[in-house]
């Protein structure tokens, strides 16, 4: 994702195809390639290849990971993270914090214009704060700001915020995009953000580039803005390609139809040793802030038991999917928290591959007949059900083939059904109108995950798509937001796993190595804890080498 757009919110923020929509990093990556020296030089384009279609311009009011990877461009919040995954100022030159943690005061940088030329101000953050809390704004992210009681302009370069309790992610919270406020309030105020023009046609932000052109289904376009406040960026265009199969993707890659690319696991080891395509791009591995799951619907009766949701975790052998789909680039995941990080609590409740303890728990359900077929049947009603994954990710396909042959050997019948992203996020995850799904969460550093979880976050524009609850889960997400003593938020957070573990809201599979592929020609790409992209301002293509006349 461009500039840590992944890494902007809090809590888990989107949803993922598995063809190659990848996190952000938090630990360092490993090149295998080399890039050679060259002087920085203005010009060029630099073409990406994007799994799926965007859902809109505005990323305040979307979840889907395309939309967020071009959005990241083209606005700032009023801080980000860097390399090091240190938050630090963008739209803010610097701030506050009281040490009761409830006060937090931020001076606003002077030379911050919009893509309109009007200039960025205090006002623009007190309209983005009370958009994003408004209850006809159809966001995701409104409670990230829960616990602020006022925000004020004292100036038009001052912003003080007034919090009614001590809050961990006061300040992360502030990374949120913001809006333009002389453009959208009108359309806020009517509740009606997703039908303005700068979510379909000419989105207005303070971002290193300008939007020039998107044509559904086919590309996204955008160019450098030479007033950004941080430095006219190199590369004087993007070109977002929008290709939905991950093998299309590899074929206009060894066409050099693309300038990057996220690549299949089979792709990395074994289709691209070779000294053509060695020379022609360098290609990075980091463990990505990326997880993979089988997701279920838990308004569904058979779902809702918990028994059957242990049953599956147990039916599914993770090293076989870990080995046979990412080839060992991979690591088992027990929960949403990454293994290795501060946050990771590795003394959960396991669920190593055992089909008898899975066939035992079913019968616990009340599933102890079989039909003739030998498919598990109660009630009279055979356990079937539909299994959906994104079009045109091979991995997303191996893992539902692997999980539709495991759930057979415990007698559960599942077909899979392949549909495109655009129409799968639109039609089916965010109307509830699934039975199962293989996705993907991205994460961020904050162990904060109110927004995936909490029992509140249910709607059709929030984040508990499954339709999870528990009562302790929302005492311990409530605990852990609401103080800034990292210590205690260790301990709610790890008894948070617990329950998850337990509970096994969704199965859990695997965190996946992040396998980015970039343009030998490209250079200045300098790998960090955060990834390859927090700087991609700074890439650049030496001028005997530029391929593109920008236009």
């Amino acid at each position: 994702m461009r500039r840590g757009a992944l890494l902007r919110l809090s809590g888990l923020l989107l949803l993922i195809a598995l063809a190659g929509c990848g996190g952000e990093a938090d630990s360092a990556l490993e090149v295998t390639a080399g890039q050679a020296p060259g002087k920085p030089a203005y010009g060029d384009t630099y073409i990406e290849a994007l799994q799926g279609n965007i859902s809109g311009l505005l990323p305040n009011v979307l979840t889907d990971g395309p939309s967020f990877e071009v959005a990241g461009l083209i606005y700032n919040g009023l801080v980000r993270y860097d390399k090091d995954l240190n938050l630090v100022g963008e739209l803010a030159e610097s701030w506050q914090y009281s040490r009761d943690c409830l006060d937090l005061t931020f001076k606003l940088r002077r030379n911050v214009r919009w893509h309109d030329h009007q200039q960025f101000t205090a006002a623009d953050v007190v309209f983005t704060y009370e958009t994003m809390i408004s209850p006809k704004t159809p966001t995701a992210y409104g409670g990230d700001f829960k616990f602020v009681e006022s925000v004020e302009a004292v100036d038009p370069y001052t912003v003080r915020v007034r919090y009614k309790h001590p809050s961990a992610k006061a300040l992360q919270s502030w990374s949120i995009w913001m809006l333009p406020k002389h453009l959208l309030a009108s359309y806020a105020r009517e509740g009606k953000l997703r039908e303005a023009p700068q979510n379909r046609t000419n989105p207005v932000g303070t971002g290193p580039y300008l939007f020039k052109e998107w044509r559904p289904g086919e590309k996204v376009v955008l160019v450098a803005n030479p007033d950004y406040f941080a430095g006219r960026p190199y590369i004087s265009r993007v070109v977002y390609r929008i290709i939905p199969s991950s093998a299309t993707t590899f074929l206009e890659l060894k066409a050099k139809g693309v300038d990057g690319a996220k690549l299949t696991a089979m792709q990395f080891k074994r289709q691209t040793e070779y000294p053509a395509f060695r020379k022609a791009y360098a290609k990075y591995q980091y463990a990505a802030n990326v997880y993979v799951y089988l997701g279920m619907n838990l308004r569904d009766p058979r779902f809702a038991d918990r028994r059957v949701r242990q049953a599956f975790a147990h039916a599914i052998n993770k090293r076989e999917l870990i080995e046979g789909v990412r080839l060992g680039l991979a690591r088992e995941a027990t929960g949403p928290y990454k293994p290795g990080t501060p946050q990771y609590n590795p003394n959960v409740h396991q669920y190593p591959y055992d089909p008898a303890k899975a066939r035992a728990l079913l019968a616990q359900a009340g599933w102890t007949e079989t039909n003739a077929d030998g498919i598990l049947v109660k009630h009279g009603v055979p356990f079937k059900f539909d299994l959906l994954s994104a079009q045109g990710s091979d991995e997303g396909r191996k893992v539902a083939e692997i999980i539709q042959a495991s759930l057979k050997d415990i007698g559960v019948q599942v077909e899979i059904r392949v549909i495109e992203w655009a129409a799968l996020l639109k039609e089916y995850i965010k109307k509830r109108n699934f039975e199962t799904v293989i996705l993907a969460w991205g994460i961020t550093p904050d162990p904060d995950q109110y927004d995936i979880w909490h029992s509140s976050k249910t709607s059709p524009d929030e984040l508990n798509r499954i339709g999870y609850a528990n009562p302790e889960a929302d005492e311990l997400l409530e605990k852990g937001r609401s103080t800034c003593v990292e210590a205690d938020r260790k301990k709610y957070y790890d008894r948070l796993q617990e329950v998850l573990a337990e509970d096994q809201p969704i199965v859990f599979l695997y965190f996946r190595d992040g396998l980015p592929v970039v343009s030998s020609r490209v250079r200045g790409i300098v790998p960090a804890s955060i990834g390859i992209n927090y700087n991609f301002n700074e890439w650049f293509v030496p001028l005997n080498l530029h391929r593109y006349t920008a236009g």
